[in-house]
């Protein structure tokens, strides 16, 4: 997925919610079902970050591209306005995404300026629209994906023949 179209969203010990958004999203593993992100060491909420023991990554739609600014962005109170819903160990999962992954925190690994947090997923929320379009962000823009036109490929065709 493209930068900006994943949200990462926990709860503190003492009930603060905390949320950024994320460019790094990466499944790892299906067995056990494991997940990552990471988190800059200079991120003003870090230390927060490094304290929960549960988070979810949260897949935002087309028209979340107000949220994915303000957690992208250092502000006071950048849950003013936005819905959301607790999860099953009270992590804050975003009314409108697409697809909510609700984890416990599995490892955390050095990665330079950043630390990578790998989480086991415990449940997955879909959301199921007719319409429901993933918030796009690349080149530095909110984009819109192209209609589903395409070209038919049978499924035991040869890709490398149509230069995929």
């Amino acid at each position: 997925m493209p930068p900006a179209s994943r949200f990462v969203t926990a709860a503190t010990g003492d009930g603060n919610r905390i949320g950024a958004t994320v460019s790094s999203f990466n499944s790892v593993s299906l067995d056990p079902p494991l997940v990552l992100f990471s988190m800059a060491r200079s991120s003003g909420a870090f230390a927060a970050w490094q304290s929960v023991d549960h988070f979810a990554v949260n897949v935002l739609a087309e028209h979340q591209d107000a949220t994915s600014t303000k957690f992208a962005r250092a502000l006071a109170d950048k849950w003013d306005g936005v819905r959301h819903d607790a999860g099953a160990n009270g992590v804050p999962l975003l009314a409108d995404s697409l697809a909510a992954f609700e984890c416990a925190r599995y490892a955390n690994y050095d990665g330079g300026d950043h630390v990578i947090i790998v989480g086991r997923v415990l449940g997955v929320r879909v959301r199921k629209h007719a319409d429901a379009v993933p918030l796009i962000f690349f080149r530095s823009k909110y984009r819109r994906l192209a209609h589903e036109g395409g070209v038919d490929v049978p499924l035991d065709a040869n890709l490398w023949s149509y230069g995929w």
